[in-house]
């Protein structure tokens, strides 16, 4: 089917040329002179793009922006603009569109960003629809620690696995914190219900509430049938909210109505669905600052976090290095078809002093790429990425200059995580001028 797009502008030979441009390109394409025009074509029919001026008559391109949102929010906007209003059209993306062009354009640029814009419509689609699939096979995957931390952990969890309540995760990123809902779910009685799980980042704030809730056919331009919502379609199953504390805080409020009622209204439905799901959430973010901050509702985190799971960052337990290096080299030879036996003392003795910023996902990564590298039977220092090999190596761990160089190090790293790793709040935070946390990143290897 080919894609449909809205041209709105109120110079007709504009809307003519792009009009006759895109239809060329093989485009189905709609031109309009008017914001009031594209209003009312908006509210009729379905588009895959619009395409609007900024500076019209009575109702400008800001307007279509918003009613187009609020109509069919699955759809792009892209704005055209002089270049002298090239800031109302920053503005205008901030608001939610996707885009911009300056006029005078070419024909070459129009082209290439309405191509850009279908295919990253597409990739949000397609991410969708994956998230949408009900993950009966995930079985369990293999969980591995050795740390006592991460025991404490999984001891804590053998406790509240056979229960219903919610529980919220938190750690670093690349800590697990997927892996260790994954692993909530399929050793619970609701191992053989559906297990969901949504990234609150990863999906525009447009279509998070139409994918969490489900739509009613009719209920916008564009919802040409029912939809199920993801909430809806973990009943009876474990519902897994990554990210959390990015979720938008409209959103939050018709969470905490779910969990308080266990009903889910669809949009554009009076009827609700009833649902029984256990929510699993996890999140990153300084989850208690965002209350003081006004972007995370306190009700709806007390909802959620009646079991809170900390996952400590790897730098932190470092007797998970060693265990999770192997687990990976075996992984990781077997996918990709060799024989690698191990990793030599020198180079698991670079994997034990890094400082892992990535946590466990960086480890892994390490170790796949090792694994290709790799000409023997074993992983050596020569396999390993230069950031590694780089940071300092000392035979007497116990000296005062060792001490002091790791107390230093992880400072710097702690802070850094604590600020987003943020480089200018980090160096006010240490109290040095940020050439010198640029040398010590360095350094230390937590940064090229």
């Amino acid at each position: 089917m080919k894609p449909k797009i809205l041209i709105v502008d109120d110079e007709p030979d504009i809307c003519k040329a792009l009009e006759f441009l895109l239809k060329r390109e093989g485009y189905t394409v709609t031109s309009v002179n008017s914001g009031e025009d594209a209003i009312e074509k908006l509210k009729t029919e379905s588009f895959d793009v619009v395409i609007t001026d900024l500076k019209m008559g009575r109702v400008g391109g800001m307007t279509v922006l918003e009613k187009s949102k609020e109509i069919n929010p699955e759809a792009p906007v892209i704005m055209m603009t002089a270049f002298a209003s090239i800031e109302s059209a920053v503005e205008a993306m901030k608001r939610g569109a996707i885009d911009y062009i300056v006029k005078p354009f070419l024909n070459e640029e129009i082209k290439l960003t309405i191509k850009k814009v279908l295919e990253q419509k597409k990739i949000i689609n397609e991410n969708i629809a994956l998230k949408q699939q009900i993950s009966q096979r995930m079985a369990c995957r293999d969980f591995v620690a050795n740390s006592e931390s991460m025991l404490k952990i999984v001891e804590t969890l053998e406790k509240v696995i056979p229960t219903k309540s919610n529980i919220m995760i938190l750690g670093e990123s690349g800590t697990g914190k997927g892996l260790l809902a994954e692993l909530v779910h399929c050793n619970s009685p609701r191992r053989d219900k559906p297990f969901i799980s949504i990234n609150c980042s990863a999906i525009p704030e447009g279509l998070l509430e139409s994918e969490l809730f489900g739509y009613k056919k009719g209920a916008f331009t564009g919802a040409v049938s029912d939809k199920i919502g993801l909430i809806p379609l973990a009943h009876q199953g474990t519902f897994f909210l990554d990210e959390i504390g990015d979720m938008p805080t409209n959103l939050q409020a018709k969470l905490l109505k779910i969990l308080e009622t266990g009903e889910v209204y669809p949009l554009g439905d009076t009827k609700p669905r009833i649902v029984d799901v256990r929510i699993i959430s996890a999140t990153n973010a300084d989850i208690e600052n965002r209350i003081k901050e006004g972007k995370f509702r306190e009700d709806l985190y007390w909802r959620l976090n009646v079991i809170e799971i900390k996952i400590p960052p790897l730098r932190e337990r470092k007797d998970d290095i060693d265990i999770l290096a192997k687990h990976f080299v075996d992984k990781f030879s077997e996918e990709h078809k060799k024989d690698i036996k191990g990793i030599d003392r020198q180079a698991l003795s670079i994997l034990l002093e890094y400082l892992w910023p990535g946590n466990v996902r960086e480890l892994g990564n390490v170790i796949e790429r090792a694994v290709v590298l790799a000409d023997g039977d074993y992983i050596t220092p020569e396999n390993l990425p230069d950031k590694l090999r780089k940071v300092e190596h000392t035979a007497q761990p116990s000296t005062l200059k060792t001490y002091l160089r790791d107390y230093e190090k992880n400072l710097i790293l702690r802070l850094y995580n604590a600020h987003s790793r943020n480089k200018k709040k980090t160096a006010m935070a240490l109290g040095i001028d940020l050439a010198t946390l640029y040398r010590k990143l360095k350094k230390y290897g937590i940064e090229e």
